[in-house]
């Protein structure tokens, strides 16, 4: 089974889900198309979808804002700016997580949505303060800087530069080094560390 996997409705097309719910359009979705891809690119994109991160993210584009191409770039600001991020319905997409099964994504947004309690338009993509993100423009749709970086968008107005992912990466590997800690420590809680005795070494007299 895998996650982010679909295909337009209409003409079959495959295309890879960046995010399943647009804030305040929650009958908007953001897909990838595959089929004009560069070889390499389409290669790193099944790969990120595959991976373990990828199948763990909500939505894909949280990682793909993490990936580096084949050319150094990055891979969401790439596939926004070479218009390979499209907005369409969530009702024109059918998610197909294997060969025998497919499921619109719009039923399966209001799936998720019922199993959490919450409404589909709660399913947007949220900052680490719970707060909706917003998609840059209707016909315009890149992860903000304001995700990125985690913080207000600068006046770059949402391009994706070396400083805002250093911030973002800073910000992540803090936040992994606690989490790293408090494992550590409810791990010892549990079972305390037994320190070996050094060995030491006697001079022998002359």
């Amino acid at each position: 089974m895998l996650k982010h996997v679909g295909r337009i409705s209409s003409t079959k097309r495959k295309v890879i889900v960046a995010y399943k719910v647009l804030p305040g359009e929650p009958d908007d979705c953001v897909v990838v198309t595959t089929e004009n891809l560069e070889a390499g690119d389409h290669d790193t994109l099944i790969k990120l979808v595959e991976s373990a991160a990828g199948q763990e993210a909500e939505d894909l584009a949280t990682v793909m804002m993490r990936t580096t191409l084949s050319d150094g770039s990055n891979m969401l600001a790439r596939f926004h700016q070479t218009g390979k991020m499209i907005k369409t319905k969530t009702a024109n997409v059918e998610m197909i997580p294997n060969r025998n099964t497919t499921i619109m994504l719009n039923e399966l947004n209001e799936v998720i949505a019922q199993q959490r309690g919450v409404t589909v338009a709660d399913l947007a993509l949220k900052d680490g303060q719970g707060n909706t993100v917003p998609v840059r423009g209707s016909n315009d749709p890149v992860l903000s800087a304001t995700e990125v970086a985690g913080g207000s968008a600068p006046a770059n107005d949402g391009v994706i530069t070396d400083e805002i992912l250093a911030k973002k990466f800073r910000s992540d590997a803090d936040r992994l080094s606690k989490e790293a800690a408090e494992l550590r420590r409810q791990a010892e809680e549990l079972v305390p560390t037994k320190k070996k005795a050094a060995n030491k070494k006697t001079a022998s007299s002359v």
